[in-house]
């Protein structure tokens, strides 16, 4: 099976085309004010009116309130990925919803089962520190978790992928879609274009 990727925290024209141009099957966008990702309404209505119609546009939430949710789907977004949410909150949204879950050991993985029937797809991201963004932070999990584990939704790959390592990630885990975000930064925030290229590149080899 082929192998897809988002590129999330894209914020400018240039690196938003370089996602497009390459081949991203999804394109991320955050709203979240703790993050150096973290859009305006204006900006991200901007930026989405670039994306063709064939790539899915995924807003990224941490535990919003209706207001920021409300904003945000009339920008153009098309799926929401919700950190932090019950089940029960995820079920209830007027979007497709990709819930996100924390993996740091085997156990962990066991919260995906919570989210059958609730939401589109789990998305498997590192389990951060303590008062730390929960995502975007570069770090990655023991991958080998996921071998042998019977997901009871679609999912995807998270977490301090790169382009150095996310064949072996793709290889590891049978992942099909892959999540990426600070593994193409130049620095916190700022996307690479080339970075992207390589990265996108890399999954065209698989």
């Amino acid at each position: 099976m082929p192998v897809t990727a988002k590129i999330c925290g894209l914020s400018t024209p240039e690196t938003l085309d370089a996602a497009i141009a390459g081949g991203a099957s999804h394109v991320g966008f955050v709203f979240f004010p703790p993050s150096p990702r973290h859009l305006s309404f204006d900006r991200a209505r901007q930026l989405i009116a670039r994306v063709p119609a064939h790539i899915g546009k995924v807003g990224v939430f941490v535990d919003p309130d209706a207001d920021l949710l409300d904003g945000a789907i009339a920008c153009g977004i098309d799926t929401l990925q919700l950190h932090k949410v019950t089940p029960e909150r995820a079920a209830s949204m007027q979007l497709p919803v990709w819930a996100a879950v924390a993996v740091k050991t085997r156990a962990d993985l066991d919260a995906a089962s919570g989210f059958r029937g609730a939401v589109e797809r789990v998305l498997y991201d590192a389990k951060t520190p303590e008062g730390a963004l929960p995502g975007g932070m570069g770090l990655r999990f023991d991958w080998t978790l996921l071998q042998g584990f019977r997901h009871p939704v679609q999912w995807a790959l998270s977490g301090g992928l790169d382009p150095g390592n996310v064949i072996e990630a793709a290889r590891v885990t049978g992942a099909e879609l892959v999540d990426v975000s600070s593994g193409v930064e130049s620095a916190p925030g700022v996307k690479d274009p080339g970075r992207i290229a390589a990265f996108l590149g890399s999954l065209a080899s698989l």
